[in-house]
């Protein structure tokens, strides 16, 4: 089959023949109909995040079940389906309890094994790891879901617990923080959105944020967002992942108020030297998310179904397999437009 392929980091991936992969007793190969070109695929590619070599990028997918190992009850040929980016193993104690996105022997695509930025990928343990998709659902919409989306939502339900009426603080406007503006306004929640890109905090604009503010001219972020929305966030989101927007967010609480890590910390930034002193005097929560369960996914589809969240809205380019080396590459540089950008393969 055709995939996208890189052999050393820092290598732009190629087009490349590679076997077919083999379907588990467990689990399901999907033939794949599009997939996300995501900063953490970015991160594997750079070595930030160190993957077996070579590796086959893509974690953000969708498709049909092309073929199904011998002990799975639930799926079978042709079903269409997406997959969390974190498959649990399906018999830990954690996933038995439905917490498969930090399951201890987890796989990841595109991480732990090959990805999707292929014809075709083995998920392991269906049962537990796969997720319906509606006929309503065009694939591309439901790659743009992937590890952004569905992260965001997760970030800002469960951890973030966000209401109506609430100020949630967005840094960062990639794909999860465009996410994340779009599922706090359609919450009834006001939305200041935080980056250093002009087309982004536009973007955020578009999709409901009532203030933006533009990093690169305001010195203290956290105390501009204090002000606007008089007295500070009661949610704050990190969508980007570095010491200063992990400060930040948390910095720009006010009392009582929930800090979401979304975005990566790695290598020298793993640990940022957050205001301890803050969380402790104003009574803070800090959440870490990492992706969402696939038994969770229906209270976010149900959204996207009725038209309360679209997340079709927030796809920049769609692209051929062909041109997703070059587009994961691409990420070295700002992005010259705000979007995803998502790779469609045909039947």
């Amino acid at each position: 089959m055709k995939a996208i392929s890189y052999s050393a980091y820092d290598e732009t991936p190629a087009l490349v023949e590679v076997p077919e992969p083999d379907c588990d007793r467990n689990g399901v190969v999907i033939a794949v109909r599009a997939t996300g070109v995501c900063r953490s695929d970015w991160h594997a590619w750079k070595g930030h995040d160190p993957v077996p070599l070579p590796q086959i990028p893509g974690h953000e997918l969708a498709g049909t079940v092309a073929e199904v190992g011998a002990d799975v009850r639930l799926w079978k040929v042709g079903d269409r389906v997406t997959v969390p980016f974190v498959c649990g193993c399906g018999v830990c104690d954690l996933c038995v309890a439905g917490d498969a996105q930090v399951c201890p022997d987890q796989t990841q695509p595109g991480f732990t094994g090959p990805g999707s930025f292929a014809e075709r990928v083995a998920i392991s343990a269906a049962d537990v790891n796969l997720v319906a998709l509606p006929d309503s659902i065009d694939f591309v919409t439901a790659a743009s879901l992937g590890c952004r989306f569905a992260t965001a939502f997760r970030a800002i339900t469960a951890h973030g617990r966000l209401r109506q009426g609430e100020w949630l603080a967005v840094h960062g406007c990639g794909g999860v923080g465009l996410s994340a503006v779009m599922i706090g306004t359609a919450l009834g929640a006001r939305v200041v959105a935080v980056d250093v890109s002009g087309a982004a905090l536009a973007r955020a604009g578009e999709l409901g944020a009532e203030h933006v503010v533009n990093a690169r001219e305001e010195a203290d972020t956290a105390a501009a967002i204090r002000d606007l929305t008089g007295g500070g966030a009661h949610v704050s989101i990190d969508a980007l992942g570095t010491p200063e927007t992990a400060v930040a967010s948390v910095s720009c609480l006010r009392r009582r108020g929930k800090h979401v890590q979304v975005g990566l910390l790695l290598g020298d930034a793993a640990t940022p030297p957050l205001p301890m002193d803050r969380v402790i005097a104003h009574e803070l929560e800090i959440y870490g998310s990492h992706g969402m369960a696939a038994h969770e996914y229906a209270a976010m589809l149900a959204l996207v179904e009725d038209g309360t969240l679209r997340p079709d809205r927030l796809v920049g380019e769609v692209i051929a397999l062909a041109r997703g080396g070059t587009a994961l590459a691409a990420m070295d540089r700002p992005a010259t437009s705000a979007g995803m950008t998502v790779i469609s393969l045909p039947e």
